[in-house]
């Protein structure tokens, strides 16, 4: 393998402000399953609401195919008239209460997966890295009506507990941020992850409190006050939407009312149906399949 540290460029001013920090990594990247828009809705709310400087950038363009996800241009009369190209970048942000943690967002990697992910681990390792953290959104049968259920995993499985529904055991296709979880606990780190279970008639559409729901399990891990009050107004927004559009279709609360009683059931006993592995499997392939190109525009 090539040296991973040629992979990247570093600000040497903010790497000694984070000594003796240990601070916290979280990993948001675009490209895989991301229903209710959660990993990006997360990326762009903590840029826009934290004082944030970047610590790393990447040399994208070793990492990246142009062919399968092309820039976004703008062609104007007679010439080009903008470029909006991809980065991946790792962040310092700043909570609330100017306790400092790390972000990296931007596409994930195409290509060099292993160098990548070695690249990333020992940034991690030189910096005392507390935690390294990653969401995400799945379409399940659940109803938009009740707080969003989040399921966790991590490298320490004594960090897991009070799941909603036991799945035993699946084959997925991967995810970077899937890779870069298991080479941490190879590697004896901590690393963790949150999914949201994201109502499946909103998986194409931003669902603003399944984004809350796993920033808010980030913020109890990670020790950190992240600004929740704007993302909560956003969520109520999107509920009295969902409301007003569904209000005249005839079949869409008989829907929700089973998706409802599943839900309750499952909250009160701990039970509900497990689906298989091949009906997850299933399930994820399709989601995967429906999915519009992304758009990584920042």
């Amino acid at each position: 393998m090539l040296d991973p540290r040629l992979l990247y460029s570093l600000n040497p001013e903010v790497w000694e402000s984070l000594a003796g920090q240990q601070p916290a990594l979280i990993h948001l990247l675009d490209g895989y399953i991301d229903a209710g828009s959660v990993i990006h809705t997360a990326s762009r709310y903590l840029l826009e609401q934290c004082e944030h400087e970047v610590l790393v950038e990447f040399d994208h363009d070793q990492l990246h195919d142009y062919r399968s996800r092309r820039p976004q241009m703008v062609f104007d009369t007679n010439h080009w008239v903008s470029l909006t190209d991809y980065s991946l970048l790792l962040y310092k942000l700043l909570d609330a209460s100017g306790k400092p943690f790390l972000l990296l967002t931007g596409p994930e990697p195409d290509t060099q997966w292993n160098r990548a992910t070695a690249a990333i681990l020992g940034i991690a390792e030189r910096l005392g890295v507390s935690n390294l953290i990653g969401v995400g959104g799945v379409p399940m049968a659940v109803p938009h009506t009740r707080p969003t259920l989040v399921t966790s995993h991590a490298t320490d499985p004594a960090l897991v507990s009070g799941n909603p529904m036991w799945i035993d055991r699946v084959q997925l296709p991967g995810s970077f941020s899937h890779m870069l979880e298991f080479r941490a606990g190879e590697a004896g780190l901590v690393a963790r992850g949150f999914v949201a279970h994201v109502p499946h008639y909103l998986a194409q559409t931003a669902f603003p409190q399944a984004t809350a729901a796993v920033l808010e399990r980030i913020a109890a891990v990670a020790g950190l006050d992240l600004p929740m009050a704007d993302l909560a107004e956003r969520a109520s927004t999107n509920l009295a939407t969902i409301q007003s559009e569904t209000a005249d279709d005839q079949d869409f609360p008989a829907v929700v009312a089973a998706l409802e009683e599943q839900y309750d059931q499952l909250r009160s006993t701990g039970a509900s149906h497990v689906p298989s592995a091949e009906e997850i499997g299933a399930a994820v392939e399709q989601f995967l399949a429906e999915q519009d190109p992304p758009d990584f525009r920042r």
